[in-house]
């Protein structure tokens, strides 16, 4: 193990671009393997996090104090976390799919011999991860910290860097810093039980927020979000509503959400003028809708995403990698044309194929 000297300040990193430096995230790796400590940004808040299984996480004990509940373990990805829980629910694989990465800590019951399966494996006491049978997992919606707890790939632990990050300086290896957090707000925590949760601390996300990100999403992309994504919308409307044999004011309650965003979308604007005239003509009102910008958190909460164009798909992953495998171009043979300044005719014919396109992406992805 690399031998630091204790009176080395933290080498603090500004991160500009956190999603292509993979310098600054190799560098963070290779510290907190050699069992150092590094603080990293969340969307929440900034961790000074340590690998259980390393020198690092014996000063950690020490900040914390006399607290015999272990700290959260942060994870990269669901798939990640599972290594520490054994079966999980239906729901809890619901609530990881829909809520991760984001601000959302979760604590799960976890039977005996995973318990123990688990701690032997790491060379751990059980009570360096679990606590009264459960465990802790925090995924956090930063793309420089999800790498780095990627590649880490063994248990990181982390709690809260509260204050000014220049005075960790003389306490930590290395400090990421990443500017303002998204949110000023603590992140949620919830208990996963058998066919529920409950909130056990309150944060970003409410339990309305909670209940609407678990239903079905469907979102349509394009760049204003006036002519293609909307029409899009309320053809996906018709087309749910029809098969759930229910009105298109129903699906909420029949528990499928379907809306749509642009890339470069000013918010509030009115759906074009030819747009709404075809949809009338095709059974739909889109005299009401008003635009939307993309954003990480609808891209997160989203089942699937049918984007127009390559550059919709591109722009969707830049705000959110991990959510590549949920992107799809709504015609798999290529770019849908925007039609904006185009007749009735052209918005007819962009319809017609819209609607086909939607049903047959909804047969193939089973999402309805």
């Amino acid at each position: 193990m690399i031998q630091w000297p204790s009176d080395m300040p933290a080498k603090i990193i500004k991160l500009l671009d956190t999603a292509s430096d993979a310098a600054i995230v190799a560098d963070a790796v290779e510290r907190l393997r050699n069992g150092r400590m590094v603080i990293v940004p969340t969307e929440t808040t900034y961790g000074v996090a340590a690998v259980l299984t390393h020198p690092g996480a014996e000063q950690l004990k020490k900040l914390r104090g006399n607290n015999e509940v272990p700290p959260a373990l942060h994870v990269g990805s669901a798939d990640q976390g599972k290594k520490y829980l054994g079966p999980v629910s239906e729901i809890g694989n619901r609530l990881m799919k829909k809520l991760w990465p984001g601000p959302v800590g979760m604590i799960f019951d976890v039977d005996a011999n995973t318990r123990s399966k688990t701690a032997d494996s790491l060379d751990l006491d059980e009570s360096e991860i679990y606590y009264r049978g459960t465990v802790t997992l925090r995924c956090p919606d930063h793309s420089a910290t999800t790498q780095i707890l990627l590649q880490v790939d063994e248990p990181v632990a982390a709690i809260s860097a509260g204050g000014a990050l220049e005075q960790w300086a003389d306490k930590v290896d290395l400090i990421l810093d990443a500017g303002p957090t998204r949110y000023s707000r603590p992140s949620t925590l919830i208990k996963v039980e058998q066919g529920a949760y409950r909130i056990v601390r309150e944060g970003v996300y409410d339990d309305r927020i909670i209940q609407k990100m678990l239903k079905t999403h469907i979102l349509f992309v394009c760049s204003g979000n006036t002519c293609r994504s909307p029409m899009a919308e309320a053809l996906a409307k018709l087309i749910a509503a029809k098969q759930l044999k229910t009105s298109t004011d129903n699906l909420v309650e029949k528990g499928l959400i379907i809306g749509s965003a642009g890339i470069v979308a000013a918010p509030g604007s009115r759906a074009a003028v030819p747009a709404i005239a075809a949809l009338e003509q095709l059974g739909s009102d889109l005299s009401r809708h008003r635009s939307r910008p993309l954003t990480p958190e609808l891209i997160h909460q989203s089942d699937a995403i049918f984007v127009m164009g390559e550059n919709h798909r591109r722009a969707a992953l830049a705000m959110a990698p991990s959510a590549a495998n949920k992107i799809h171009l709504l015609d798999p043979a290529g770019d849908i044309d925007d039609p904006i300044g185009g007749d009735l005719a052209l918005y007819l014919s962009l319809a017609r194929r819209l609607n086909t396109l939607i049903a047959d992406q909804f047969a193939a992805l089973h999402l309805v």
